[in-house]
């Protein structure tokens, strides 16, 4: 229970420092921090006829005008203010999280409402702060309240219920099997820590920010004499945060920054006790207990317990309006879900198998479903995986899965893994990873004849299997610093900008740098007209995801050619042919960056 706590606080802390968080900060500064100033007061005379009115928060002090050497007798905001807000996040977002879509589901309601519900209570805050008028409306249905807490100088725990219930902290494996045990209704003791633990993680950092903000506040002179103006910034701030999550604006603004805690993250998160703690690919549920009966590969049909949900799905497309599939909806068909994602070599090969297998058996009762689970932070944009889909030929329907949520629920580990269910909704049938085409295939036919006796079923497809044999060609070589593998030069390989030579003598399947290179989490990019990456390779296919504007000049063994590159990451071809042992040098121009080599 310990280690289990320990994790879920330790993930939520870096979730808490991560770029997730910036959407929330300017409320939390202003409205949270500032706007919980402790006043100071000076020695002087009083203004009495400012000191006849009330305060417009509703709070019975007197409040007086300041002049030069004038006393302020103003409210004092609580003390305890950035607390309130911080333990309402908390609290708001520890529940929504964990018995959210349960009640909702009770309710009969959409599971969205918590989170609209969220918006609108920040939109009239914030109105509230910028007209008293309209606060005063706002407090009288809490009026049999003592002290009237909830409103916006005093209460802060009101404003941060609100705040949990819009916040959408990254994704991770902390957070996908807190959301799996959630929405699957399975919430023990475990569950219920590892939720707490991360959001008082993810808090804490915020905690210290509304602190900060407060203390900023009583040190300048300027917030102090300017707390009607400061009122106002915070339900501006309010507002703006209320609109942009309606047209998702804040993930728009977070793609365009670097994540500078991608590094930590990925060593957490891929550690051996994260792993073990959270179980195989996430907390096993009621809905996954059964999948480890399945044998990876199995060559006869076995019984696996019910398909878990399709879940935590961002989008659709390749389906009716683009509308969600769920899995109740198709008893009666033979279902295969394959999880990919587009710039992954190894389901590159694998997918012209789930292709073929659409085309050929789609009319006797065969449904595919791609499920899009992405490795890069390019592979969520729904455009990329769209253009990626077409590359394939897919016309079968696609879910994207950028929480891993589905992932999460299949406990899944591999890219590509198929999943075969019957007609009945049971999973009979798992493979992780390229080959064993044939007998999925073969599989396949038997379900769909046992589903349908009197099916009448096209002839076996005719896919090629370029599954390489284990050993023999170049691991797949990802360039970015937190993933980096199978460099072969001798200086040190991590973010930043620096120069590189070619070593004097590079180990097979290796690559190595020369010249200026920005080395950042995910990519390189070069720094000034060119540089170059050295390849040394053992393939029979050689492949190279870019991105960026501008050209790559290739050198494969002598021979050039020379590649334009335009637009969103994708995968080039570098080389194919025979399986041998060679060298690829790319100069790559300003405004390139490479993320990885992938072999076949």
């Amino acid at each position: 229970m310990i280690s289990l706590a320990l994790i879920g606080f330790f993930g939520g802390l870096i979730t808490g420092i991560s770029p997730c968080i910036l959407p929330v900060l300017p409320v939390i500064f202003f409205s949270g921090g500032v706007q919980g100033a402790r006043k100071t007061k000076t020695k002087g005379a009083v203004d009495t006829k400012s000191a006849a009115s009330k305060t417009a928060s509703g709070d019975g002090a007197v409040a007086v005008t300041v002049k030069d050497d004038v006393e302020e007798k103003v409210a004092e905001p609580s003390r305890w203010r950035p607390y309130l807000v911080i333990l309402g996040l908390v609290v708001s977002f520890s529940l929504f999280t964990l018995v959210g879509s349960l009640i909702l589901g009770l309710l009969g309601l959409p599971g969205d409402v918590l989170r609209w519900a969220g918006l609108i209570v920040l939109l009239l805050i914030g109105i509230g702060l910028i007209i008293p008028k309209f606060e005063a409306i706002l407090e009288k249905p809490f009026s049999w309240i003592p002290q009237k807490n909830v409103n916006t100088e005093r209460g802060g725990f009101f404003l941060g219920i609100a705040l949990g219930a819009v916040y959408v902290p990254c994704a991770g494996p902390v957070l996908a099997a807190i959301t799996v045990a959630g929405s699957t209704g399975r919430i023990g003791v475990e569950t219920v820590v590892l939720t707490v633990t991360f959001a008082l993680g993810a808090a804490i950092p915020l905690l210290f920010f509304a602190l900060a903000g407060r203390r900023v506040a009583e040190r300048v002179k300027s917030f102090r004499k300017h707390q009607r103006k400061i009122r106002v910034i915070g339900g501006v701030t309010m507002i703006a945060l209320a609109i942009g999550l309606v047209f998702n604006v804040p993930q728009a603004i977070q793609r365009l920054l670097p994540d500078y805690t991608a590094a930590l993250q990925d060593q957490f998160n891929n550690s051996e006790e994260v792993a073990e703690a959270l179980g195989w690919g996430g907390i096993v549920n009621e809905q996954n207990k059964n999948l480890d009966k399945c044998d990876s590969g199995a060559t006869e049909l076995q019984s696996c317990g019910t398909a878990p949900d399709i879940q935590g799905i961002t989008d659709w497309f390749n389906t009716p309006n683009n509308e969600a599939i769920d899995l109740k909806d198709l008893e009666g068909q033979v279902v295969l879900i394959d999880f990919w994602a587009y710039s992954c070599i190894n389901c590159q090969r694998s997918i012209p198998h789930s292709v073929a297998w659409n085309e050929a058996y789609e009319d006797a009762g065969l449904q595919v479903i791609g499920i899009h689970s992405p490795e890069y932070a390019f592979e969520k944009e729904l455009r990329n995986v769209k253009a990626g889909a077409e590359d394939f030929g897919i016309t079968y329907p696609v879910a994207l899965d950028n929480s891993l949520s589905t992932w999460t629920n299949y406990r899944n580990r591999y890219w590509p893994a198929h999943y075969l269910i019957d007609a009945e909704g049971t999973v009979r049938h798992v493979k992780f990873g390229e080959g064993g085409y044939e007998t999925t295939e073969k599989l396949i036919r038997e379900l769909l004849l046992e589903a349908n006796p009197d099916a009448q079923l096209p002839g076996e497809t005719d896919t090629d299997d370029v599954t390489p044999e284990l050993g023999s060609t170049t691991p797949e070589t990802f360039l970015g610093s937190t993933k980096a593998v199978n460099f072969g030069g001798t200086e040190a390989y991590t973010a930043g900008e620096r120069d590189y030579t070619f070593p004097e003598d590079q180990s097979p399947n290796t690559f190595a740098l020369d010249g200026a290179w920005k080395l950042e989490t995910q990519s390189i990019t070069p720094q000034g007209e060119e540089a170059t990456i050295g390849l040394e390779y053992e393939a029979s296919e050689v492949r190279v995801v870019l991105s960026g504007s501008g050209t790559v000049e290739v050198n494969v063994d002598g021979e050039m050619q020379t590649i334009e590159v335009d637009g969103t990451p994708r995968s080039y071809e570098l080389y194919k042919g025979d399986a041998q042992d060679g060298r690829i040098e790319l100069t790559v121009g300003a405004g390139v960056s490479a993320f990885s080599f992938t072999f076949g």
